[in-house]
């Protein structure tokens, strides 16, 4: 095998297994007709403590879930695939920053679902490749604009009037993930840089024909 096939293949166990516990967690909620809501954070209450653990694995709906899943599972990938000497560390600083901030500053109700991982990794994915100016990560940033550009409206409450929806858990991982591109910009792949050796014929060559011979030699 390949360095490169191992290298992809590497880069989609975790998300694999990620992606796989958030389903059990949901079809065990579902066969045993139970609710984990509880389980969420509760910003400012002893009682939304475990969530800052647990909430990015629970969600109400499956429809939550395929959405969310889906994009952690090409999201977190691309994370392993480009910048795997730090992507764990990303991962989960990413996760606990975003879950206790919602925890100091979000709405008194519970916040679930994994919203705020996915707007985390889109964030540090965009800036990342930007502040590193690496042709291949500019592609990723080209990439997750295409496909993601449209999440920034998710931060914005008034547009979801109505609806249940943690935009705090949006705001939040957005604000985590550029923070942490930043801080971290030094590490992973960075822009490769080309030393030129400026030659100077003038003061290198002193056989150089049009050198103007010693005045006292004529």
């Amino acid at each position: 095998m390949t360095s490169d096939k191992k290298r992809i293949l590497y880069s989609l166990v975790f998300p694999f297994i990620f992606v796989f516990i958030l389903w059990m967690v949901k079809i065990i909620e579902v066969l045993l007709d139970i609710s984990l809501v509880n389980l969420g954070i509760y910003p400012l209450s002893a009682k939304g403590l475990p969530g800052i653990i647990t909430a990015p694995l629970i969600h109400s709906d499956f429809s939550h879930l395929v959405a969310n899943s889906t994009s952690l599972f090409v999201l977190l990938a691309v994370l392993f695939y480009f910048y795997k000497e730090i992507a764990f560390k990303i991962f989960f600083l990413i996760y606990l920053f975003t879950d206790i901030w919602i925890w100091f500053g979000a709405r008194e109700a519970f916040h679930i679902g994994a919203s705020g991982l996915v707007y985390g990794l889109v964030s540090f994915l965009f800036v990342s490749g930007i502040i590193r100016r690496n042709p291949r990560l500019m592609a990723i940033t080209l990439l997750v604009t295409f496909l993601y550009g449209s999440l920034i409206w998710g931060i914005f409450p008034e547009f979801f009037p109505g609806r249940n929806i943690s935009w705090e858990s949006h705001l939040m991982g957005l604000i985590a993930g550029f923070v942490l591109a930043i801080y971290f910009r030094g590490y992973g792949p960075q822009r490769k840089k080309y030393e030129w050796q400026d030659e100077d014929d003038d003061d290198d060559d002193e056989n150089a024909y049009w050198k103007t011979a010693d005045p006292k030699e004529i």
